[in-house]
């Protein structure tokens, strides 16, 4: 199994969040999403903008990011998202057996 990191995702709204979380999770390419209500500070088209959003946070493995990159293309509102992989270094080894199991 690749290195395990949680993906993050700014949405536009919890249902964009939640349209996105099932269809991972469908495919298997999470093993887990969580929603967090945000206001986001940025800068877009030169000029500065806020915006309340929903932040995914999802526990996956490295290399399906390209394939939850592909999934959340076709799905995501925003001309140009956000979606980061942050490495984990260290994990409770049951959730790390959990999420490797569900991701098989």
């Amino acid at each position: 199994m690749n290195n395990l990191c949680q993906l993050w995702l700014t949405c536009k709204d919890k249902s964009e969040a939640g349209a996105i979380a099932k269809e991972l999770l469908d495919k298997r390419l999470i093993a887990c999403a969580k929603e967090l209500d945000l206001s986001s500070h940025f800068i877009w088209k030169g000029n500065i903008e806020n915006s309340a959003e929903v932040l995914l946070i999802m526990d996956s493995t490295e290399d399906l990011f390209s394939q939850v990159e592909e999934i959340v293309a076709k799905i995501h509102s925003y001309e140009t998202f956000v979606l980061q992989a942050v490495p984990i270094t260290h994990i409770s080894w049951r959730s790390k057996e959990w999420i490797e199991e569900v991701l098989r």
